[in-house]
């Protein structure tokens, strides 16, 4: 009789190991590309400068471990309260890695420290990536820094006090085309933000990118509006419509999304503002939603981009 048990129930274990499976890692198109190939740097910059000492009650200095090494970043105060907290990425503009001093107020037309986030409750993050205020490795102009910002998010879900669940990306200008490369290479973000990116880093000038620009691939592989399908995390595109704006750029995205692949990516001009003026007010609105945990921009002062025409959806939110 006791064999008779045990024979069954070993008999059980191999039915239900055999019809195991082990949950599914995404990889995308351009993650797996990205795998196969290795970037050729024709210049070779670093800025050794450490991060700027924060103010003690807002953030701190961390190290975050990478493929190349350990990175600095700046992470906001996480309250244990017993309570799980939303977190984000933020990912500032302009060219190079390093990382600024956020916690310095801002005008409400150019705010780009993404403190809005922070002072409506969310966990802040703002790596540095290689070759920044004294990382390893070299600026690899919308390369490796992926593998970075990745890397970022991984160390960050771990911190006691933080929602692994709703970890979210954002980035403005160079930054917003990161997070859309990110969005394009991982699905471990809630949700990710995009302010003001472009289609192919070419449009940054050859002369500020430090990779072979005569080469195709490398070409091809920081490009995200070749890469919008491989998007599964809901990944929302913002910029003003007006003035100094990549306001062109979205809309270019937004013809170049295919939608009948269901890709969940949407397109949003922010009316009345420029590309930088448009950071703070929408930003409010996403943090609200955010804290909310409810992902909906179609009653804000923003309008929806279409093909030919824009279609406006809603009143300025208060």
């Amino acid at each position: 009789m006791y064999f008779i048990a045990v024979t069954a129930f070993l008999l059980i274990v191999g039915l239900l190991s055999c019809n195991y499976q082990k949950p599914k890692v995404y990889k995308s198109t351009l993650a797996e590309r990205r795998e196969q190939f290795k970037t050729k740097l024709v210049k070779f910059n670093q800025n050794k400068e450490k991060p700027e000492t924060p103010p003690a009650d807002l953030f701190s200095i961390v190290s975050f471990p990478t493929k190349i090494g350990n990175m600095a970043a700046y992470l906001g105060k996480i309250p244990y309260d017993g309570k799980l907290h939303p977190a984000m990425i933020w990912l500032t503009g302009g060219m190079g890695n390093g990382i600024d001093k956020v916690w310095e107020e801002a005008d409400a037309d150019n705010d780009q420290t993404a403190s809005v986030f922070r002072k409506a409750g969310l966990v802040m993050m703002y790596p540095t990536q290689r070759g920044g205020n004294g990382s390893p490795g070299n600026e690899e102009c919308f390369y490796g820094e992926i593998d970075d910002i990745i890397a970022a998010r991984d160390f960050l879900a771990k911190q006691k006090g933080v929602d692994t669940n709703r970890i979210y990306l954002g980035g403005h200008s160079t930054g917003g085309t990161k997070a859309l490369l990110v969005a394009e290479s991982t699905d471990k973000f809630k949700a990710v933000f995009s302010f003001g990116p472009v289609s192919t880093v070419l449009l940054y000038g050859t002369d500020e990118l430090t990779y072979d620009v005569k080469n195709k691939t490398e070409n091809i592989l920081r490009a995200p509006g070749l890469w919008l399908n491989d998007i599964v995390t809901p990944t929302y595109v913002f910029e003003g419509n007006e003035g100094e704006s990549n306001v062109d750029q979205l809309r270019f995205l937004h013809e170049m999304a295919d939608r009948k692949r269901g890709t969940p990516i949407h397109f949003y001009e922010i009316k009345g503002k420029d590309h930088f003026s448009g950071l703070q007010p929408a930003s409010i609105i996403i943090a609200k939603r955010i804290i909310a945990d409810s992902l909906s921009f179609e009653d804000a002062l923003f309008v929806k981009a279409g093909k030919k025409t824009v279609k406006e959806l809603g009143k300025k939110e208060d």
